[in-house]
């Protein structure tokens, strides 16, 4: 028998539920929700959510998982106590209390949702982080606000919703197993079982057709597995480079969301009509990509911004193919013809934790505002403000930067100052900072007011202290031109110093032949990010691969520094890190 088939001793009854964070204020609503489900002979549903401090990824956020377990052992106790045999209760760790509360009740079919109303007073408190407020906008069930402030319990609210505006929510993905079939077959048709051979005779040949097989196969995979081909393009010390290159060729190909679907997300973030916060928002997105959508809109002050709304199936669609991935990795990890490829392990350990960063707004936030103080001594570069007030998990509101492409930049003396500025900040951000803007393509760089400015913080790099330092000699061993020290510092940034097994000097050779491929060039001409993506894949070839920051690294100096040439082609990047 399903929820909704359940007898009821009621009509229109059957099934209460109250949320509670277990403080007094919230019991008061936990003994009016239970008068009321007694009176009807209801079961009573209480509800906890647990907020994580850290993401579920890490040693704290298991911890915290095994507390919130803990929690549901007590909260049923206290259920029972309240209802009997009528009581139960559920315990949900998430990050929006609000939308974890709604989504309980759809998903135990509650005829009545019984909350308090706390933090109710006032506009801002309304706008920006009132939980009841959210629950009531965003809830299909009867909704009762209780007066919990006072010591009497009056009801201050009755909001019966039958509907959500825009219609019914969207449909949920298929099960685990479904999906997996999916993925099977679609990986069978393009061949890519041959990824668990050796590319054979072919060499770099047959691995570029393999890398083809995959491509095609997350391109129809959908957005999600999109969005994993196109995060692994960004790791050479993982993946070979024809892999590398094909992978980075893919394209989200999403469908943009509907106008209904933007400000269903919008008003669940902010609690209230998006009238109440935009006086406009335009209908045509910016850009629509695989976990997110970006539009123009201006706030009802006449602030002109943009407004990132996550997908609404985002994290439902890509949390559901990691758990396959996972899955994956630990069947498949072990293969020899497999291993030699791909380091499985590796890869599913940085989506995961690639995509959790995405998936939260708040972190993209907090990456705007740490580079706003690295960029602080530098007048022609800028990054976007962010409006925190307004902002979440899944809705970031930003300045809106009403500029031109590097590219269209006025010719003049700010532009060249702002090239080197450009060069120099980024030599700051990796080698000082230890923090950098990880995808500085011409399409994240725009010229406005004179200046620069820095967009899209959902990809970032950090270098830790250690890696900082050998990077420092790693240069200097170049500029020198001592193979023999560069050698040293590389094997010391793989930690292979001690290896017995390598062959130092077949590697050695490698690595002079680098430098003398450089050498012939003019001071001006050498390119620092390409210099590291090529030591990068030299190590990997001798399996002493570099560490992933350095890979990344290399990535990004490459990008800056096309950008930087573009603006001035005369500057010459040794000279600035000099």
């Amino acid at each position: 028998m399903s929820n909704r088939e359940r007898p009821r001793e009621a009509p229109g009854v059957g099934r209460v539920m109250v949320a509670t964070d277990r403080s007094e204020t919230a019991d008061r609503a936990v003994g009016w929700a239970a008068t009321l489900a007694d009176r009807y002979g209801a079961e009573l549903y209480v509800v906890q959510v647990v907020v994580p401090a850290n993401p579920a990824v890490t040693e704290y956020g298991a911890a915290e998982a095994t507390q919130a377990g803990a929690a549901a052992d007590e909260l049923q106790r206290f259920a029972m106590g309240l209802a009997g045999e009528r009581g139960r209760s559920r315990v949900m760790v998430d990050d929006d209390p609000a939308m974890a509360i709604v989504r309980a009740a759809e998903e135990e079919a509650a005829d009545v949702l019984v909350v308090g109303n706390a933090g109710m007073a006032g506009r801002k408190e309304f706008l920006l982080a009132n939980v009841p407020n959210r629950i009531s906008h965003n809830a299909q069930c009867t909704v009762i606000i209780v007066n919990t402030i006072s010591p009497d319990g009056d009801v201050q609210v009755v909001r019966p919703r039958t509907a959500i505006r825009g219609g019914e929510f969207p449909k949920t993905e298929p099960h685990l197993a479904a999906r997996g079939t999916r993925i099977a077959t679609v990986m069978a048709k393009h061949g890519v079982k041959a990824l668990f051979g050796r590319p054979g005779e072919d060499g770099a040949t047959g691995r570029r057709g393999q890398a083809r097989h995959l491509r095609s196969a997350l391109e129809e995979l959908g957005p999600t597995f999109a969005k994993l081909g196109q995060v692994l393009s960004t790791r050479p010390d993982l993946l070979p480079t024809e892999f590398i290159e094909e992978l980075a060729t893919l394209q989200d190909n999403v469908p943009p969301l509907t106008e209904e679907e933007v400000v269903r997300v919008m008003e669940q973030e902010l609690g209230v009509p998006w009238e109440d916060v935009f006086d406009t928002i335009d209908p045509a997105p910016l850009a629509a990509g695989t976990i997110a959508q970006v539009h123009r809109a201006t706030l009802t002050g006449g602030e002109r911004v943009v407004v990132k709304v996550q997908r609404p199936t985002a994290r439902e669609e890509i949390e559901q193919d990691l758990a396959l991935l996972e899955l994956f990795a630990e069947k498949v990890s072990d293969r020899p013809g497999l291993k030699q490829v791909i380091d499985m392990g590796a890869v599913f350990e940085h989506l995961s934790g690639s995509l959790h960063r995405e998936l939260d707004f708040r972190q993209e936030a907090s990456n705007i505002e740490r580079m706003a103080e690295v960029l602080k001594a530098y007048s022609r570069l800028e990054v976007p403000g962010v409006d925190a007030g307004l902002s979440t998990s899944r809705l970031l509101v930003m300045e809106e930067i009403q500029g031109t492409p590097i590219s269209k930049a006025p010719q003049g003396p700010e532009r060249k100052e702002a090239a080197r500025q450009l060069l120099e900040s980024y030599y700051k951000q990796i080698l000082v900072d230890g923090f950098f803007h990880a995808d500085p393509h011409p399409g994240n760089l725009m010229w406005w007011k004179d200046r620069i400015y820095f967009l899209d913080f959902g990809m970032v790099g950090e270098v830790g202290a250690d890696m900082r330092e050998q990077l420092m000699l790693l240069l200097m061993a170049f500029w020198q031109e001592d193979v023999g020290f560069l050698t040293d510092v590389s094997l010391m940034l793989a930690g292979a110093i001690d290896r017995s097994d390598l062959d130092v000097t077949k590697f050695q050779e490698e690595i002079g032949e680098l430098m003398a491929k450089y050498r012939t060039s003019s001071l001006a001409d050498i390119q620092l990010g390409p210099i590291l993506q090529e030591m990068t894949e030299v190590s990997i070839r001798h399996d002493v691969p570099l560490p992933a920051s350095l890979a990344l690294t290399g990535k990004a100096l490459a990008q800056m520094q096309l950008a930087t040439a573009e603006l001035d082609p005369e500057l010459d990047p040794f000279d600035v890190a000099g």
